[in-house]
């Protein structure tokens, strides 16, 4: 089967090891991918070609490049002729101008069609983009939900085809391993590392927290925005003073050095009118390198960590903090978490499983049954 999937999330080098793990498994497959993309900070993200085997990874010019909701791409139609493409996989939310875009030249063309959707809020959208979202809720041969919260949203807003739950991306094993040994002289070392700080990511109560556990723990922040003074202030005033350090924005594959570095990893992300969390990858990423991991009770945090991680209530720092003492004090429970987080990643997250079940999808879609196992 021939499929393209046009994605500006794949122009990160870690996440194109899922489509090695897709093309590996009989699909001919070809990815379209800006340049780079803008993120909400203004910064220029660009293209890594890291994991490139196997399959096409074609770079193509984007309108809007930074809007979330009206870029498109203007040599998307020649690319779907010269593909001649049995699938489009518009790896964007139903209500995104590119969708539309994609569908349409995928209909036009013959191609069956899926879009991806992590949108956990059944949120109104103003006009044009609620005619959008209806259009590619008729158009779409299915949809592939990042939680299942999501699915439970495309339901309410009326659509009615094949809905599929699959995270966008897991974790290479290969790269996110657990250290080879423990230094016991390091200070209990707590971190969270998911790109923009906001408020409402919940870092504020991570910074309490941390405080509040007393003796030599340490908190370090990977990640960069507009809460960065207000949590270093915090962080002053709580007397963590050397104890607390915000790394800046560093390249994807150097994540996993980090993540080895921490004791415990923590999300502890407060829902807010428009948005509650779609999914927690740096959980997932903890746990492939044997760290134990905590998180709020917010949207698939819980539905994610499973038995392999503690849950506090959303925004109680308090609680955090006993959640944190439990696992620096008691070593069998943080050894049991380790293991059941590694094996929940390596039976549910990895590129690998991610990759078979989209393939599993692709070939539902076109009604192809799946080859005989060898």
């Amino acid at each position: 089967m021939r499929v393209l999937m046009i994605s500006k999330a794949c122009i990160a080098g870690a996440y194109q090891r899922k489509l090695e793990e897709i093309a590996a498994r009989g699909v001919d497959l070809t990815v379209a991918v800006p340049p780079y993309w803008r993120d909400d900070a203004g910064r220029r993200v660009p293209l890594e070609r890291r994991h490139v085997d196997g399959y096409r990874l074609i770079e193509t010019p984007m309108a809007f490049n930074g809007n979330f909701h009206v870029h498109f791409y203007p040599a998307l139609a020649r690319i779907i002729r010269d593909v001649r493409p049995h699938l489009v996989h518009m790896d964007e939310e139903p209500y995104n101008v590119a969708t539309a875009q994609a569908l349409w030249l995928a209909r036009a063309s013959g191609a069956r069609t899926l879009f991806f959707t992590w949108q956990n809020l059944n949120r109104r959208y103003p006009l044009p983009f609620r005619l959008l979202e209806r259009y590619a809720y008729a158009a779409t041969d299915g949809a592939i939900a990042g939680n299942r919260d999501a699915v439970d949203v495309l339901r309410a807003k009326g659509y009615s085809g094949r809905a599929w739950v699959i995270p966008q991306f897991g974790v290479d094993p290969a790269l996110f391993t657990p250290s080879p040994s423990h230094d016991p002289a390091r200070p209990f070392t707590v971190g969270w590392f998911s790109g923009r700080l906001h408020a409402f990511k919940g870092v504020h109560h991570l910074v309490e927290a941390v405080a509040a556990l007393g003796g030599d723990a340490r908190l370090e922040v990977l990640g960069w925005g507009p809460e960065e003074g207000n949590l270093r202030a915090l962080a002053a005033r709580l007397g963590l003073g050397d104890r607390f350090r915000i790394v800046p924005g560093i390249p994807s594959h150097e994540v996993p050095t980090f993540a080895r570095n921490l004791d415990v990893a923590v999300l502890p992300s407060l829902p807010t009118p428009r948005w509650k969390e779609q999914f927690g990858r740096m959980l997932i990423e903890s746990m492939a390198c044997g760290v134990a991991v905590v998180g709020s009770d917010s949207g698939e945090i819980p539905h994610l960590i499973g038995d392999a991680g503690l849950i506090f209530p959303t925004g109680d720092a308090m609680a955090l903090a006993d959640r944190l003492r439990q696992i620096r004090d008691d070593q069998p429970l943080r050894e049991s978490l380790v293991r059941r987080g590694t094996a929940r990643v390596h039976a549910h997250f990895t590129h690998a499983r991610i990759a078979a079940s989209t393939v599993e999808v692709y070939r539902e879609v076109l009604g192809n049954p799946a080859p005989p196992s060898t």
